[in-house]
């Protein structure tokens, strides 16, 4: 009789059910059930993330407005942020994407997830591009402006001309046929890799922003409101990288402006 210890490393070793699963299930050991029990739990898992690229797939593919015709996804990070740039990206994914299993919206994922995601994602993609807005033309023409306008831009910069477009809410103008989706990063895998370029970007430069001006702590909270980030703001005031425009900074501001005037 095999021993709990090499069954469970065979477990390992297995990919789908077979004939052999169906006789361990007869083996009353506890340490043999608890076993089959976690390899269910991870074919479960995996089968419900080949479920949902699917699904994914499908959602683009009905959008194309002819066979093979090109979809590409665009999305964008760092809207609701109080400093740093808005990033948009847009990808457009060949037919064979299976490396990309398990690929979701990047706010669903881990950031250790969304780098190795990333990487696949250029590595298969037929095209991308990203655009970055700063914090300074977000305070020109406000974040709408610039969110569409960074879209525009990323889709203006691929390198291939995509035969339909799918925008996570955002209405475009652009050369080309459009939707915008509402959550098209949860139901399309080109939006999903999209969002991922576009998040993974955006935390690097927020990363190099930290370097310059640590106080503010920006490589944890990449420039969105916390409660460490408000005292800092109370205590130091802003620096370049904030969106003079938002609130409190804008007030902050304009108290400072009072004091001194």
């Amino acid at each position: 009789m095999q021993t709990i210890k090499d069954i469970e490393e065979e477990l390992r070793l297995i990919e789908e059910p077979t004939s052999w699963l169906a006789e361990l299930e007869e083996d009353p050991r506890a340490g043999v059930k608890k076993a089959l029990a976690r390899w269910a739990r991870r074919y479960d898992k995996k089968q419900a993330k080949i479920e949902a690229y699917q699904q994914k797939k499908a959602f683009d593919a009905s959008y194309e407005p002819f066979q093979n015709a090109l979809v590409a996804g665009v999305d964008e990070a760092g809207r609701g942020p109080l400093a740093g740039p808005v990033v948009s990206a847009v990808v457009i994914l060949p037919e064979d994407t299976n490396t990309l299993i398990g690929l979701d919206d990047s706010k669903a994922l881990s950031k250790e997830a969304r780098a190795q995601l990333a990487e696949k994602v250029r590595e298969v993609a037929i095209a991308y591009a990203v655009d970055i807005q700063s914090a300074e033309v977000i305070d020109e023409v406000n974040i709408y402006a610039a969110t569409k306008r960074s879209m525009e831009n990323a889709v203006n910069a691929l390198s291939v001309k995509p035969d339909f477009v799918i925008t996570d809410a955002m209405p475009l103008n652009i050369n080309c046929l459009t939707a915008a989706v509402i959550k098209a990063d949860a139901q399309s895998l080109a939006v999903a890799a999209a969002s991922i370029l576009a998040k993974t970007t955006r935390d690097d430069l927020m990363e190099k922003v930290h370097e310059e001006f640590p106080m503010y702590n920006f490589a944890q909270n990449a420039g969105y409101g916390t409660a460490e980030h408000l005292a800092v703001l109370q205590s130091h005031g802003p620096c370049i990288h904030h969106r003079k425009t938002f609130e409190p900074i804008k007030t902050l501001i304009n108290n400072h402006d009072k004091q001194f005037n």
